[in-house]
């Protein structure tokens, strides 16, 4: 058993799901449990500045072992929390070792089946020890394969002093899945130049372009009045807010985009006859694009209210942009991601990200962040997968990198 597998069976066991309702930072306790444990972990390892902090972010630093003062601080990062969307209790992970193609029933629930002629990236892992859960929670994977991949590649820079590299700097955080993950990060305190998120899919992925995205809160405001006496008086604003709901344009959804194609997506209805709040998101590769999708939303909006004797209130939301933006100022951080790679014995694998990483953040907060695959798959499902071999190629990823900026220096 291998030193990522045996770390990534321990830490998946630990619930630390996320909430997006709770008002608190973590979201959850129980992500602080698993948290404190890698605290311990990397200070038993022997990184002694190994901390968490009072919002529940632990750091620590691999002592550099080249003279060079020209090297710089190169960060790994990976959140803790799981999806909101299935409980992440009682994970019980199975590896399923050499795996051949066939259909894995999950034991728990034997409707939940991982099929191959459902999950294309699975036919590139046959023969691989693939890892899921038992069919009724999460795995875990995302992200918990990049917690256990850096500190496993911790350990073994520790272990090989022989391998010249500058300052690493290792960072595990909470609340990333609802989309707090960077909220009270202190880049400054970190101390990292570049960074690099563990936290893609495929082995081989490297990612460093994301949506922008801001969100939208329309509240369709009607009058409400007893059913039985409503002739001419009722505005019902949940029908108002149906209304809207049925006039997006159909090529404009998640459903019927790809690659660099934006959406809107409405994903939260509340309210009553009264007023009937819907909440979308809105995707675009280009930032000024958001603006455009905003605009017609707040048209569509206003011209469904009017048609129905309402009125619409209308609040947007940054919530990130594509960290190309950054990354571009930056070419090293993306080129020594790609040598670090073919290094490993893996061809590049490029893509945009159709959705956002904690480095989409915080590359606009000073720290220039892409994401590099952790072998994660079939997210927020019970479905989950990981390959053990993806998540070993990761840790190679890591060394690698850690040697090229001390070369490229």
């Amino acid at each position: 058993m291998s030193a990522v597998l045996d770390r990534f069976l321990r830490y998946v066991r630990y619930d630390t799901q996320s909430d997006e309702t709770s008002q608190t930072f973590p979201s959850t306790d129980k992500q602080l449990v698993l948290l404190r444990a890698l605290a311990d972990e990397l200070r038993s390892l022997g990184l002694s500045d190994a901390a968490i902090d009072s919002h529940g972010y632990v750091t620590a630093t691999v002592p550099a072992t080249t003279s060079s003062a020209a090297v710089p601080a190169i960060g790994f990062i990976s959140h803790v929390d799981t999806s909101p969307e299935v409980s992440g209790a009682n994970v019980r992970p199975i590896v399923h070792r050499r795996y051949d193609g066939r259909d894995l029933v999950l034991p728990d629930d034997p409707s939940a089946i991982l099929r191959l002629s459902e999950c294309a990236p699975l036919a590139d892992r046959i023969g691989d020890d693939i890892v899921t859960a038992s069919g009724t929670t999460l795995l875990g994977a995302d992200n918990k394969a990049g917690v256990a991949e850096i500190v496993t590649a911790a350990e073994y820079l520790l272990a090989h002093p022989e391998i010249a590299h500058g300052p690493i700097k290792v960072a595990f955080t909470p609340d990333e899945e609802i989309g707090r993950g960077t909220k009270f990060f202190d880049v400054a305190a970190f101390g990292a130049t570049y960074a690099y998120t563990m936290d893609g899919s495929t082995r081989g992925d490297l990612e460093f372009e994301s949506f922008s995205a801001d969100a939208i809160t329309l509240t369709f405001v009607g009058f409400n009045t007893h059913p039985g006496y409503a002739k001419d008086r009722l505005v019902n604003a949940i029908k108002v807010a149906a209304a809207f709901i049925c006039r997006l344009p159909r090529d404009m959804a998640p459903e019927t985009t790809d690659g660099y194609e934006g959406f809107v997506h409405p994903y939260v209805l509340q309210g009553g006859g009264e007023t009937t709040s819907v909440r979308l998101i809105i995707r675009d590769f280009k930032t000024a694009a958001l603006k455009e999708k905003a605009l017609m939303l707040e048209r569509l909006a206003h011209e469904t209210a009017a048609e129905h004797g309402a009125r619409v209130e209308i609040a947007i939301e940054e919530q990130y942009r594509n960290m190309r933006e950054v990354l571009d100022k930056h070419p090293q951080v993306v080129d020594y991601a790609r040598e670090a790679i073919r290094r490993a014995g893996m061809t590049v694998r490029e893509g945009p990200i159709r959705g956002g990483t904690d480095g989409s953040k915080l590359s606009f907060m000073g720290l220039p962040t892409p994401n590099i695959f952790a072998g994660e798959h079939n997210f927020h499902s019970r479905l989950e997968w990981v390959s053990v071999q993806d998540m070993e190629k990761a840790v190679d990823v890591i060394v690698n990198l850690a040697r090229i900026w001390e070369e490229r220096a």
